[in-house]
């Protein structure tokens, strides 16, 4: 078994410190050194294509770029790279979105991929112009993608739904292949919906148990639909020559941060209605109780699993931190247990994926492992071809 690869676009700017922002934290909130250019954005992804990653994940939400905008303006700056679009269903239209993603697929074939957000933030959505409850979130996204995987499919849909109506709606030209769909969620609303619609669904990085009891949980509601899903995994990684030098880096990270930013950036994400969000807060807790959390060692949750990056930031709060070939033994147990792919991402993104792709990779191919050659994005199970109405 390979696993596929992905690294991350901080379309909010980077820093060689953690950078606040992500999930649950409002607009203005990631302040970073390093400006998120359309240069600096095209040197990361031009890097992850050259050590034969499949993909890139670009963030939506409040606090960061456009995702769409961004992966269109650097599709050219790469050959084969996909861009993994984050985007929430429902603040634009089924039949938009379809199309966006349709016109996307066409000039650039095979390169997009879809990362389904519903959003665990109610200040966040209202934001935006959405007032629905989380259930009501996902009940909507249901209706969504059921609309959007018709359009892909080639039919002209007329439905009424609690959430979603159309009429007539088509598409001039359905993608081919279709675009894979990724999609996250911890809550019990979120099971039934990934399980009817993802190609992929995403988890943050929890220790390997816990990893594996949420794969059986997808799995079982995957198979109650007739369908089989694959699992991905989102983490933060500091790898380096050895392991000393890798904890060294986490205790540069830890000693950026003080208690009035980790205290704030809490109280902030205490208010998510995320599920996930508050699992990765559950990870650290006793820690910022006890106020140990100034020892990076200490925020060893599992082995080479630290938590210290969800201090201050929200969603993706763990990393992989180690030697190359300590990293690379944890990649091989999460694959061991069901995940096969990994979105990974480090401070500062550049230099990460630098020491990731030259120290991990490596080891990664001569375990059989990773191989470039089949990294290129694969289209879900195959959707009926139907010609569009005209």
């Amino acid at each position: 078994m390979t696993v596929k690869l992905h690294w991350f676009l901080p379309t909010y700017g980077d820093s060689r410190a953690i950078v606040g922002g992500g999930h649950g934290t409002p607009a203005g909130a990631a302040h970073s050194d390093r400006e998120a250019t359309l240069d600096y954005l095209a040197a990361i992804v031009r890097s992850a294509e050259t050590f034969g990653f499949t993909g890139a994940l670009i963030p939506t939400g409040a606090w960061c770029e456009d995702a769409f905008i961004t992966a269109a303006m650097l599709a050219r700056e790469t050959m084969s790279l996909a861009f993994l679009v984050a985007f929430r269903p429902g603040l634009v239209s089924p039949t938009l979105s379809a199309q966006m993603a349709a016109t996307f697929a066409r000039h650039a074939p095979g390169r997009i991929l879809l990362n389904v957000v519903v959003g665990g933030e109610a200040h966040e959505q209202r934001s935006f112009g959405d007032y629905l409850d989380k259930d009501g979130r996902y009940q909507r996204a249901d209706e969504f993608l059921d609309v959007v995987r018709r359009l892909w499919a080639g039919q002209t849909v007329t439905t009424n739904g609690n959430h979603i109506s159309v009429q007539q709606a088509s598409l001039a030209l359905p993608p081919n292949p279709v675009p894979p769909l990724y999609f996250g969620g911890s809550s019990a609303a979120a099971g039934p919906v990934a399980a009817r619609h993802a190609d992929v669904y995403l988890t943050w990085g929890e220790p390997p148990e816990a990893v594996r009891e949420k794969i059986a949980w997808i799995s079982a509601l995957g198979e109650r639909q007739g369908r089989t899903l694959r699992f991905g995994i989102r983490l933060h990684t500091i790898s380096r020559d050895t392991s000393a030098e890798a904890w060294q880096q986490a205790d540069r990270l830890i000693a950026g941060l003080d208690e009035d930013t980790v205290g704030a950036t809490q109280a902030g994400l205490a208010r998510s209605q995320s599920e996930g969000q508050q699992r990765m807060r559950a990870l650290h807790e006793s820690h910022r109780a006890a106020g140990t959390w100034h020892d990076a060692r200490s925020l060893e949750i599992a082995p080479n699993l630290w938590a210290g990056v969800g201090l201050v930031r929200g969603g993706a709060g763990t990393a992989l931190v180690g030697s190359h070939t300590e990293v690379a033994d944890r990649i091989a147990d999460y694959a061991a247990i069901g995940i096969d792919e990994f979105i990974f991402s480090g401070y500062p993104h550049l230099e990460e994926l630098y020491w990731f792709g030259e120290g991990v990779v490596p080891i990664l191919r001569e375990r059989g492992l990773f191989d470039p050659a089949v990294s290129t994005p694969s289209p879900p199970a195959s959707i009926p071809f139907v010609s569009a109405a005209q």
